[in-house]
This record gives C-alpha cells, sequence and structure tokens, in this order.
C-alpha cells in the first residue's frame, strides 16, 4: 500500500534495489511495472526505453538532471530517502518539478515518515511509499498537519503575503 494523491491505494510497482554482488549492467530487469534505479537506467537504456511501463529512482547524490531528457519516458520518477534526517530529496523534487517540468507520479521511497510527508508534498511528491513499519492511515494524516502555508513552493506559486487581501488603512 502507498499514499497517491492523497488517498491509500494499491502499489503494483516494484521497486528494484542493487544487492551488494549486482552491477548496473548486470542485473535483470524483471517484467512488469519496475521502478529502476537511475544508474541501471543508464547502462541498460537501449534495452529497457521499449518498456511501456518503467520508473526510474534516483539516490539522494544524484541529480534530476541525469536523467539527460528522458524525463517523459518515465510513468513514475522517485526519490530516495536512506535515513530520516537526508532532506537532499526535497531539492531533487523541486527541480524535477519546477526545473524540469516533470508532472507524472514523484514518489518518496525510503525512509518515508508522516512529520515528513506534509513538506514533501509542498516541493511536489504527490505519492508516498512509507516505510513497512508504519501505519498507512496515520501517515496519510501528515499530508494535513497544516492548514495554511506561508512560503510559496511547488504547490503553492504565491507566498502568504500575495494570496490574502488587506485591508484599508496604514
Amino acid at each position: 500500500m502507498i499514499i497517491k494523491n492523497k488517498t491509500i491505494a494499491d502499489d503494483d510497482w516494484i521497486v528494484l534495489r542493487l544487492g551488494e554482488n549486482d552491477t548496473p549492467e548486470g542485473i535483470a530487469v524483471p517484467p512488469g511495472k519496475v521502478i529502476v534505479p537511475l544508474k541501471v537506467w543508464q547502462a541498460q537504456r537501449d534495452v529497457l526505453q521499449a518498456r511501456a511501463e518503467l520508473g526510474v529512482w534516483l539516490a539522494s547524490d544524484e541529480r534530476a538532471e541525469d536523467l539527460n531528457n528522458d524525463i517523459e519516458k518515465f510513468s513514475v520518477i522517485a526519490v530516495d530517502f536512506p535515513k530520516f534526517a537526508d532532506g537532499r530529496g526535497y531539492s531533487i523534487a523541486h527541480h524535477l518539478r519546477t526545473r524540469l517540468g516533470y508532472t507524472g507520479e514523484l514518489r518518496a521511497i525510503g525512509d518515508v515518515l508522516r512529520d515528513q510527508m506534509f513538506y514533501m508534498q509542498r516541493v511536489g511528491f504527490d505519492a508516498f511509499a512509507a516505510r513497512s513499519d508504519k501505519d498507512i492511515p496515520e501517515a496519510l494524516k501528515g499530508l494535513s498537519d497544516f492548514s495554511i502555508t506561508y512560503q510559496a513552493s511547488s504547490d503553492e506559486k504565491l507566498p502568504l503575503f500575495r494570496r490574502i487581501q488587506r485591508g484599508g488603512g496604514l
């Protein structure tokens, strides 16, 4: 189960992770809906680009720009959060949405916790694969922790002071 577009949904995608002895060139990508690491995409691009349903995931130390204009090929782009304290995925998501114009599903994977989800949503994530030890209905509540935002971001182009109508006076 994942959270997608603010609802709980079945997850029919497999996230492929390289094992200790796997190489990006040599790993077999199973059939079906698979989200492959960026390194696998880069190594097997010629074969994988023929697949209809394919996703790619970026590690926190990779750049969205490394997709080399292939963004439109992916139904899903995921960003891995290796640990709670690693916030580099927020920048990757923001770049995908605002600079590169990605409009497909943007999924947070890895160490995804309820406390982060509201902020992840603000930078463009619309799907969340919460950790397996977390309660999905409880995590869903994290998307509505705050009723109003002050800053501009991917989900709100104007800051609060530009969105409110002020009364007369000095």
